[in-house]
């Protein structure tokens, strides 16, 4: 089942494995079990410390194409029912090494949160081998599990459970759910689950193990091309810089095709993220991932304040927060989130094969998706507000192309229908003849463009109405030494060779007013220092 490049690759990832892991598999019959026979003997193939077995384990695993995973006889608490192929098969090869030895890279308050956790948390986490925000949300809990045994988690393949999605009623992926309650749906992220379990169990930031920071040279806030490139150029200064982000990649990790990074005629948002990762692990950068900053305060030091309970104290700080969609603002949007309104086509198309779904906004992220979702579903309608679509030429030449996508222009939406907690309907207005419309559907993608994430600024530096932060030629705000950089800004143009761009011009910025501020801002590390010690 996998070929011999694969096998070579990982016999080299495992050669350092320092315990035994075991698959056990559930016993029993089903269609696909051969299959995963196939896979997982494959995979122990490579190493004498991977073995499988099957045992009859009474009803502690799901099903016959359930499998765990043991380290030296003992259990993981790491389950995966179905075959983790695809996008999936790198969340089991990095279970595997990480339950083995591996060194799990997160950051040492973060472990410490995770460990304090005294509650029993079983994770179930719905999946499509098509998704690729899905092994992030698997990634992350699969560590979590590995730090506490109290913890413990289950991919499961929607794409062989049809009678639990059914039974859940899910139409999104990832779909979490936490002891057998509903706990997020939708595009998720790993800081966004760490949020909602700190809300549930507020204790876990008690913890206290680790040690404070010194005071940094150059927080970054945002891991996207512009804050991983503000943070290069400042360790490429030989500064002291902690990078604060959610995920690595940020926004970018979600798109699927790349043709526009000069020099490197195509690409995809997962594979960029990861060279991103990798370029950025070059340097002594202090990087705090899947942590959100909850408040920042203005003086000769800043501090910032993480959703772990951590503060910061810096001597500048460039802001790369980057935007996230844009939401319709309709009614039935909210309410349906998970349920047939969504705003990935890649992590959730695969739900409405061969239905009707439609996809709202005519820019390039718009018609991208009708393009992808053409392929699955029954039939796309595209819904723009403007009396022209605003996406490039060859891609509207391309839409008009295909049978199964419909384009309406100069529309309104009005709102999202549902019945039983599945969308049925969008209802519309023509803008031209002011008639009101209402079309039968499965599914709503909402791709209208985004919004600045600056709401954690509150007042600190000066935003526009729509929330981005005012910067000049050098990427400075209104505040002294805090600095701004990438799609959070007002720098026209929302590209990714841009924002890493703006990200570079931010760090020179910074470092440029740390040369010129060096007496006054040592004086305040001093006394900073000081305070700390007594």
């Amino acid at each position: 089942m996998l070929d011999d490049k694969i096998l070579h690759a990982l016999k080299g990832y495992t050669a350092d494995m320092q315990t035994s892991v075991t698959f056990v598999l559930q016993a029993g019959d089903h269609p696909k079990r051969q299959e995963l026979v196939n896979f997982l003997t494959d995979i122990a193939s490579v190493s004498d410390k991977l073995s499988l077995e099957t045992r009859e384990t009474k009803g502690l695993l799901r099903s016959p194409i359930t499998f765990a995973l043991e380290t030296d006889g003992q259990d993981t608490g790491i389950r995966f029912s179905g075959i983790p192929s695809g996008h999936e098969f790198n969340s089991l090869v990095l279970a595997i090494l990480q339950a083995s030895g591996t060194t799990i890279k997160l950051d040492e308050a973060l472990k410490d949160m995770i460990a304090n956790v005294q509650e029993e948390l079983n994770f179930e986490v719905f999946v499509s081998l098509s998704c690729h925000n899905c092994p992030d949300v698997v990634q992350a809990l699969n560590q979590f599990t590995l730090l506490n045994p109290r913890i413990h988690n289950e991919m499961i393949d929607g794409g062989l459970f049809q009678n639990l999605i059914d039974e859940r009623d899910i139409q999104g992926v990832p779909s979490v759910y936490l002891n057998g309650e509903l706990f997020a749906n939708g595009k998720v992220t790993a800081a966004e689950l760490i949020d909602k379990l700190i809300s549930r169990h507020p204790s876990m930031t008690q913890s206290g193990g680790s040690e404070p920071l010194p005071v940094q040279d150059i927080a970054v806030i945002g891991g996207g091309p512009a804050g991983v490139s503000a943070a290069i150029y400042s360790a490429r200064k030989g500064l002291k810089v902690t990078l604060i982000a959610d995920r690595i990649g940020g926004q970018v990790k979600d798109t699927i095709g790349i043709e526009n990074l000069i020099s490197v005629p195509q690409t995809t948002g997962p594979e960029l993220s990861g060279a991103l990762q990798t370029h950025l692990n070059e340097y002594d950068v202090t990087v705090k991932e899947h942590l959100k900053v909850t408040q920042v305060t203005q003086a000769p030091l800043k501090t910032v304040v993480l959703s772990s309970g951590e503060t910061i104290q810096t001597k500048t700080l460039i802001i790369a927060t980057g935007a996230k969609w844009r939401e319709l603002g309709v009614p039935g949007e909210k309410e349906n989130i998970g349920n047939g309104v969504a705003y990935c086509p890649h992590c959730d198309g695969p739900f409405f094969k061969g239905k009707d779904v439609a996809v709202i906004g005519g820019g390039n992220s718009g018609i991208e998706a009708a393009l992808d979702l053409a392929g699955i579903v029954k039939s796309v309608t595209v819904f723009e507000f403007l009396p022209e679509l605003k996406a490039d030429r060859v891609l509207i030449d391309k839409a008009e192309a295909k049978s199964n996508i419909t384009l309406h222009k100069h529309v309104a939406t009005n709102a999202i229908k549902s019945e039983n907690g599945k969308v049925t309907a969008i209802e519309y207005t023509d803008r031209t003849s002011n008639e009101q419309h209402s079309l039968a559907l499965d599914g709503v993608f909402v791709q209208i463009g985004l919004v600045p994430n600056s709401g954690f600024l509150d007042t600190l530096v000066e935003l526009t109405p729509f929330g981005e932060v005012v910067i000049n030629e050098k990427c400075q705000t209104s505040e002294t030494g805090i600095f701004a950089c990438g799609d959070v800004t007002t720098v026209p143009y929302k590209q990714i060779v841009i924002a890493m761009g703006e990200g570079s011009k931010a760090a020179l910025a910074a470092f440029e007013y740390l040369l010129t501020e060096s007496d006054s801002l040592g004086t305040a590390t001093a006394a900073a220092t000081e305070s700390s010690a007594a």
